[in-house]
C-alpha cells in the first residue's frame, strides 16, 4: 500500500488515517515483549523500497531485502523461489504484498522453508482497499479469512490489530472520488481539492476514534498480525 500512496498524491492526502494507523500498529508488535529481535535475522519479502528497514536495524535485527528486482540481498528467482537456503532467518515479514501474490499457498510455503524453529512471520494486507495492481491485484481479506489461510500455510496465530474501521475508510473512499472531480475545476480546483481533502481526513479520523473496536476488528481496511511458525 505504501509505495501505491506515494505514487499517488491524491490517495495518499487522503489515506494518512490508514498509513498512520498501520504503522503504530506495526510499531506496536515490532516493541511486542515475547518477540526477540535482537539478533533476529529479518528477512522483508517483497521489500519494495525497504521502507521499514531501519525500524528493524534500529531493534537490533539483522535485516536483508528481497524483491523482484535484483538489487537486494536475497534474489526471488523466476519461479518465485528464495535463493536463501532453508532456516536461514528467525522472522520473514511482508507489508501490503500478500494482496499481490497469484499464488499464495506456495508464498507461504516458501517463507516457512527458510524460517527457523520457531520463527516468526509478520505481515500487513487489506480488508478493503483502492484497486492497486503491482502489477497484480487479487485479493482481499476478512480477519477471520486472513486466519484461517495464513493457519493452513503452517503458521499460528498470536495477534491480530485490524487498522481504520468502515466509517473511516468509506470517508476515504468518498473522498477520492470527489477529489478526483475538484481537480477538474479550472483555476481553482487544486484549492478545493486541498481543502476537501483537509475536511474529509478530519471526519475520517474523528469516526475511526468513535467506532467500536468490536465494529473495526470485523471490518478494518488493514490488517497487521502476527504469526509463529508450526514444526
Amino acid at each position: 500500500m505504501n509505495d501505491n500512496l506515494r505514487a499517488n498524491p491524491r490517495i495518499w492526502t487522503l489515506g494518512w488515517l490508514v498509513m498512520r494507523r498501520q504503522a503504530e500498529a506495526i510499531r506496536a508488535l515490532l516493541a511486542h515483549p515475547g518477540l526477540p529481535l535482537r539478533g533476529l535475522g529479518v528477512l522483508d519479502f517483497g521489500c519494495g523500497t525497504r521502507p521499514y528497514e531501519h525500524w528493524f536495524r534500529e531493534a537490533g535485527a539483522t535485516y536483508a531485502g528481497a524483491d523482484l528486482d535484483a538489487r537486494h540481498e536475497v534474489t526471488i528467482r523466476e519461479d518465485g523461489s528464495l535463493q536463501s537456503a532453508d532456516g536461514s532467518f528467525g522472522m520473514v515479514a511482508f507489508f501490503q504484498v500478500l494482496e499481490h501474490v497469484r499464488d499464495v499457498a506456495a508464498y507461504l510455503a516458501e517463507a516457512k522453508r527458510v524460517l527457523g524453529t520457531p520463527g516468526w512471520l509478520l505481515l500487513s494486507t487489506h480488508g478493503s482497499w483502492f484497486y492497486h495492481p503491482h502489477p497484480g491485484d487479487y485479493r482481499r481479506w476478512t480477519g477471520e479469512g486472513l486466519k484461517r489461510e495464513v493457519e493452513a500455510g503452517g503458521f499460528a496465530l498470536q495477534t491480530m490489530q485490524a487498522v481504520a474501521g468502515p466509517l473511516a475508510w468509506t470517508t476515504v473512499l468518498r473522498a477520492v472520488g470527489l477529489s478526483y472531480f475538484l481537480r477538474r475545476v479550472p483555476l481553482v480546483g487544486g484549492l478545493l481539492a486541498a481543502a476537501a481533502a483537509c475536511l474529509f481526513s478530519f471526519k475520517a479520523w474523528l469516526e475511526d476514534r468513535l467506532t467500536p473496536r468490536t465494529v473495526v476488528n470485523d471490518n478494518g481496511c488493514v490488517y497487521v498480525a502476527l504469526f509463529r511458525r508450526v514444526p
